[in-house]
């Protein structure tokens, strides 16, 4: 059971190392993109190509649907992100239950969205865990679990695809070893537990009262979805990347103002130090580095950011 892209490289490494994969579940297809023409998941556009079978149910908690479960004699319900919580009737169905992989290293950021909060809240490492799943909001007994570092200037996109691929090893070693009774389940410490609700649109709205490395963590973290962005002349203002300079200069300017403009960035005031403008995208335009921005749109000093 699975949606996004980040579930693809899981499903692949089931089928290409051997195991059985009697069905495929995943959301219904939905409009995407600016044309909102109806496009299948990516996993189901996986699972179509390699001749899996697909189903994909409007509500797990129909009864049809967990009887059709049933139906399957299935050992086990491997989860990827498939996005809404199994009930119990669904978590009972398999012989040894339903193995989840998550993208923190629990109990540090259960929920939706915990590649995203890590980075924005400048964590220097991260992981990935398989647990056992139970009713709650990830709160299952630990299977297995695989630390990493994240890099300086890493996007939640990149750390994504990473994670992606390093959590379907894990899931594929988790697998082979709990079929084979040889992984003890480790119940999860709930006092020290945080969460990583999911993401809105208008979390990507930059503050400029933040400290510089605070908004370059939102950056990063908000990359590429919602985005983070502010707002210049009226007009939306997408900011792709960008620097933190720590520096106390420009003391008395109001966080939000630009107090200079080169070739290499846009620097912005902030509550603390200077945020360096890197890539940048004004709405309806492209993306583009600050350079050709300045060149473009005649943006000087003292211009204001809200």
């Amino acid at each position: 059971m699975g949606t996004p892209r980040f579930a693809v490289p899981s499903l692949k490494a089931l089928v290409e190392r051997g195991f059985n994969v009697v069905w495929v579940v995943t959301q219904p297809s939905r409009p995407r993109g600016r044309g909102r023409r109806t496009s299948p998941t990516p996993v189901k556009e996986f699972a179509l190509k390699h001749g899996l079978p697909v189903s994909e149910p409007a509500g797990v908690r129909d009864e049809g649907f967990v009887r059709w479960l049933r139906s399957l004699d299935l050992d086990l319900i491997v989860v990827v992100a498939y996005g809404k919580i199994l009930p119990g009737e669904v978590l009972s169905v398999p012989r040894l239950g339903c193995v989840n992989l998550h993208a923190s290293v629990l109990p540090r950021y259960r929920g939706a969205a915990p590649i995203n909060w890590a980075i924005m809240n400048g964590d220097r490492k991260t992981g990935v865990t398989t647990m056992l799943m139970e009713e709650g909001m990830d709160t299952g007994p630990v299977l297995l679990t695989e630390e990493v570092t994240i890099g300086d200037d890493e996007t939640a996109g990149e750390l994504s695809e990473r994670l992606s691929e390093l959590g379907a090893d894990l899931l594929v070693r988790t697998v082979r070893l709990f079929a084979e009774g040889r992984i003890e389940p480790r119940p999860q410490d709930d006092s020290i537990a945080t969460y990583a609700p999911m993401l809105r649109k208008e979390d990507g709205r930059i503050d400029w009262k933040l400290g510089a490395i605070e908004i370059k963590n939102r950056v990063r973290g908000l990359e590429p979805w919602p985005g983070a962005y502010t707002y210049w002349k009226g007009r939306l203002l997408k900011i792709h990347s960008g620097d933190a300079l720590e520096t106390d200069a420009h003391g008395d300017v109001e966080p939000g103002t630009v107090v200079g403009v080169s070739k290499g960035g846009i620097m912005v005031k902030c509550g603390e130090g200077v945020f360096e403008i890197k890539e940048l995208q004004i709405e309806g335009k492209r993306r583009m580095t600050a350079d050709e921005f300045v060149r473009g749109y005649r943006l000087g000093k003292e211009e204001v950011f809200d």
